[in-house]
């Protein structure tokens, strides 16, 4: 894999601090810099001028495309990051996906599954599974549920969502853009959100439950038990 100007590139990070486990399965362009204390794990793909700071751990086969990484950094096994930021202490992936535009605040989350595209997630916020952000503003301290969406095209244009300081977005909401969650405001797992939520409020936003008791055995064609 790798070709003589990225071995070269390789021997000189490591005489400047930078523990690199595999040379033989990691890529480093002749124009990324990286911080002293920094590891890379095998199968690592730094490309295209990326910034990467001091202290971070780059895992496993992570792809990274005109990035700047801040100093303690962490990048799970399998993440892509291409044209984003990433601020001190904050963690990607495992199988994250950074798009253009991402920009992840000091000590913020973005886990396992989770794709953002020209979307601000700020300090200490946290989207730890299975979430879309595309074209969002999200403050800090934020708790993204599992399963949550910012539904951002229309067919025609994209619009915009933006979460407000300590919000908390329960598991598979959708969040129909242009909208506002307000700061503190809580939405509750399961709804779909198509209107602005003031600051310290709970939206609820799901069909009722209806049970029939029976049913299962009717549609079968089966006899009702009886008691």
């Amino acid at each position: 894999m790798n070709d003589p100007d990225s071995r070269q590139t390789i021997a000189s990070l490591v005489a400047a601090g930078v523990t690199v486990r595999d040379p033989q399965t990691t890529y480093v362009d002749a124009d990324v810099e990286i911080g002293a204390g920094t590891e890379l794990y095998p199968g690592v793909i730094l490309e295209a001028g990326s910034v990467i700071g001091a202290g971070c751990t780059i895992h496993a086969r992570v792809r990274i495309t005109r990035c700047r990484l801040a100093e303690n950094v962490v990048v799970f096994d399998g993440s892509v990051l291409e044209d984003s930021t990433v601020d001190a202490g904050a963690s990607i992936g495992p199988h994250a996906r950074l798009r253009p535009g991402s920009e992840i605040g000091p000590a913020a989350k973005v886990g396992n599954f989770v794709e953002t595209k020209a979307t601000r997630l700020g300090a200490g916020s946290k989207a730890s599974h299975l979430s879309y952000l595309g074209d969002a503003e999200i403050g800090s301290n934020v708790n993204i549920g599992a399963g949550t969406i910012t539904c951002n095209y229309d067919g025609v244009h994209k619009h915009r969502t933006v979460i407000e300081d300590g919000a908390f977005i329960g598991s598979n909401v959708a969040l129909v853009a242009p909208v506002r969650i307000g700061a503190g405001a809580y939405v509750g797992a399961g709804s779909t959100i198509t209107k602005d939520v003031p600051a310290g409020s709970l939206a609820v936003a799901r069909g009722v439950q209806v049970i029939k008791e029976g049913w299962a055995a009717r549609r079968r064609g089966e006899k009702p038990e009886r008691s």
